[in-house]
């Protein structure tokens, strides 16, 4: 079942058209993949769903709800919430103080709040720094920061965009396993991502784009093959 359509998306900044009538549905309990190269409008079309930017046309349906157009902290209520490229905490407050404040999205006192935030801590693996300023973290746990301030406003959709990026090998294997245990609670992902061996093995489909057009949909073998995708992005080591 459909738990977000795009309609006929575009989205334009003066004569640059950025985002090119866009179309695609994400089920409920999937890892949805967006891959493009850089400046192809993969983050843009995150902007577009979660109301930071207005789109020029097309619609985004949310939950059986049309919310193009709404507020970003309309649609964090309704359910989605997003982490960002470039991470950026509130520095001089403890991690704690971070997911508490993203907490208050769903409750209304201090105590619930911290207590949302403490599981959503622990859950992130985190429980070793609530009490750290944030601007003191190493960047693993500045990005595992940035998905629990996002998982603490409860949502039903999480949009994550490039969370791999700078991580090391090991690094990289344990924030697989969170993104696949935030599936597991049955919250639905879709996820930008450049490390093509990562979001070919972790995503359940794949939508591809070019200068802001698609260029295919499918399961992670059909986009590895797909031509157009090979010679925009993978390169030939994927033909």
């Amino acid at each position: 079942m459909s738990l977000l359509t795009v309609e006929n998306l575009e989205k334009s900044f003066g004569g640059l058209k950025a985002v090119d009538r866009v179309n695609f549905d994400v089920n409920k309990g999937e890892i949805f993949g967006l891959i493009g190269p850089n400046g192809s409008g993969k983050t843009t079309i995150f902007n577009l769903i979660s109301g930071y930017f207005k789109p020029t046309s097309g619609a985004v349906w949310f939950n059986g709800q049309r919310i193009d157009g709404l507020k970003a902290h309309k649609i964090c209520r309704l359910g989605m919430a997003r982490t960002f490229q470039v991470v950026k905490p509130l520095k001089r407050m403890s991690v704690l103080e971070n997911v508490t404040t993203s907490a208050f999205c769903r409750t209304r006192t201090i105590g619930d709040a911290q207590r949302l935030a403490l599981e959503t801590i622990e859950f992130c693996g985190l429980m070793h720094t609530q009490g750290h300023l944030s601007k003191e973290l190493t960047l693993e746990d500045r990005k595992r920061l940035e998905i629990a301030r996002a998982l603490a406003t409860q949502p039903k959709l999480l949009l994550l965009d490039e969370t791999f990026a700078g991580l090391n090998p090991k690094e990289l294997d344990a924030s697989i396993r969170l993104v696949k245990d935030i599936r597991d609670k049955g919250i639905t992902i879709i996820i930008i991502e450049h490390i093509m061996k990562i979001i070919m093995n972790i995503s359940d489909r794949i939508h591809a784009i070019n200068f802001g057009r698609t260029l295919t949909e499918g399961s992670p073998e059909e986009v590895a093959k797909n031509k157009s995708v090979i010679a925009a992005y993978l390169g030939s080591s994927y033909a």
